[in-house]
């Protein structure tokens, strides 16, 4: 248990850094759909397409450097040639793509149909992104995440600030200073919110700059091949996993008629913001929980400890699938400001449960990671991503945004049965399933009658979480009161 309590600490603090910028940024949601801020659900649809090429990009530009910094970082006893090695690679890859993006911005733009102005914003981003990639691994690896979390979280303090000022505040100001009406344009939302994200990003690189001066720049080409061997699989899943989460919103731009695509996008990505909660928890429970798998691979018998994470993933989880069901139509005013996106509503559970089985693969992945067999995870990830694509191509013409909500379900729930499935045979780990699969099937069954037959019928919807509470609470006390007890 003292494995699992160190696990829960470090969760708490990531979690601290994940969630509390992630709901930071998440106020940008009532910010952009707000009347009056952008000039249409159309203008929110388009940021949508921009940020999910910036999702594909940023992973590429990553390359799995940083989990093969974790694997080599606990691996290798010269740490310092990890770190060196690491850092020159991505530098030389990030200003070599910086160079040639801006070279060829206007290509660019016209070849996926964006404004060469938002592009231009769009390449300063990536770099300074991909510079404090190595940093904040570092600060993960060593254990210090405090400062990991203040730098975090002041990055999207920054960020929401600036939106607030620019799409708010800016317009006001001009017309009484001359100073505020020098920066001050008319029809330029859009570049002002690249603009606040580019500020925030490089007051964050300045953050970490002390790592840069202060490591020792060596490069060994032995430990080099071995990481690249190692990440080259972990790029494959990034992208992968890019098409999975984002690659939606660019295919509903190209197949839906140019007449409604992007108020569709629009509605879509923000109905698609009430799956945060899910996203939130997923994510800081993997950023807590990575540095964890690799540094307790060698204790005495790792597996069981690893059955008992997912135990506690699935249960808390599945709270969370039928909380935000049962409660969705309350929090999607204060969330979404305008009516004008409530019709695609219809994809709340879906992607909620989506995000879940991704969670749940997250869990799962020990097994490849902690094996050196991470081109499974490619594998995996690509199947997924086929999946994605294939579905989208054909339930996108037939029924919009719906299409693709299944889609993404899809592909996240055949991923983490795969991962399942291949885990059993390489490593295996007593998972606890008749548990789990109360616990699964109960949430989904609940969720649906609550959402989809009795939506907005509280007497219906709260009585059913109160009973599935009562039913986790029954059999996970004796875990928790010997967790908080120790």
């Amino acid at each position: 248990m003292s494995g699992l309590k160190s696990l829960f600490k470090q969760t708490a603090i990531y979690g601290l850094a994940t969630v509390l910028p992630r709901m930071l940024s998440f106020l940008l949601v009532p910010l952009y759909t707000t009347e009056g801020v952008l000039s249409s659900v159309a203008e929110y649809g388009k940021v949508n397409i921009i940020f999910s090429y910036f999702v594909i990009f940023n992973v590429i530009l990553a390359y799995g450097m940083e989990t093969a910094f974790f694997r080599f970082f606990n691996k290798e006893n010269a740490k310092s040639q990890v770190i060196g090695t690491s850092t020159i690679s991505l530098l030389i890859s990030s200003f070599g793509f910086f160079a040639l993006a801006l070279l060829f911005q206007n290509q660019i733009a016209a070849f996926i149909d964006i404004k060469v102005e938002y592009i231009y914003l769009v390449i300063w981003i990536l770099l300074l992104d991909a510079l404090v990639i190595i940093p904040f691994a570092w600060l993960r690896a060593i254990q210090r995440p405090m400062r990991y979390a203040v730098i975090k979280i002041l990055n999207v303090t920054i960020n929401l600030g600036l939106n607030l000022f620019f799409l708010l505040a800016l317009k006001d100001l001009a017309q009484e200073h001359s100073f505020f009406g020098s920066i001050y344009k008319e029809n330029f939302e859009i570049n002002y919110i690249f603009i606040a994200n580019l500020i925030a990003s490089g007051i964050t690189l300045l953050m970490v700059l002390s790592f840069y001066l202060k490591m020792t720049y060596v490069f060994n080409k032995v430990v080099w091949k071995q990481m690249m061997r190692y990440a080259i699989p972990v790029l494959i899943a990034g992208v992968a996993f890019s098409i999975n989460e984002t690659f939606d919103r660019i295919l509903l731009d190209k197949l839906l008629p140019e007449s409604i695509a992007e108020t569709e996008i629009g509605m879509y990505s923000a109905c698609y913001k009430l799956a945060l909660f899910m996203t939130l928890f997923a994510t800081a429970y993997r950023l807590g929980i990575e540095p964890y798998f690799f540094s307790h691979s060698k204790s005495e018998n790792p597996q069981n400890n690893y059955a008992k994470i997912l135990n506690f993933f699935v249960a808390f989880g599945s709270i969370i699938l039928l909380s935000v069901v049962v409660f969705a139509d309350i929090i999607k005013p204060i969330v979404i400001r305008s009516e004008a996106y409530y019709e695609a509503m219809w994809v709340v559970p879906i992607i909620l449960l989506a995000n879940f089985c991704l969670g749940i693969y997250h869990n799962l992945s020990v097994w490849y990671k902690i094996t050196d067999r991470t081109k499974f995870g490619a594998y995996i990830s690509v199947f997924g991503a086929i999946v994605t694509l294939a579905l989208n191509f054909w339930l996108i013409p037939i029924m919009s945004y719906k299409g693709s909500a299944i889609a993404t379900l899809s592909a996240y729930g055949l991923m983490m049965f795969l991962s399942y499935y291949f885990g059993r045979k390489f490593y295996p780990i007593p998972y606890d399933l008749k548990k789990i699969g109360l616990y699964l099937s109960i949430s989904i069954l609940f969720s649906f009658l609550s959402f989809y037959v009795f939506r907005e019928n509280y007497l219906v919807g709260i009585p059913l979480l109160i009973v599935f509470l009562t039913i986790v609470y029954l059999s996970e006390k004796n875990q928790i009161k010997q967790l908080l007890k120790r």
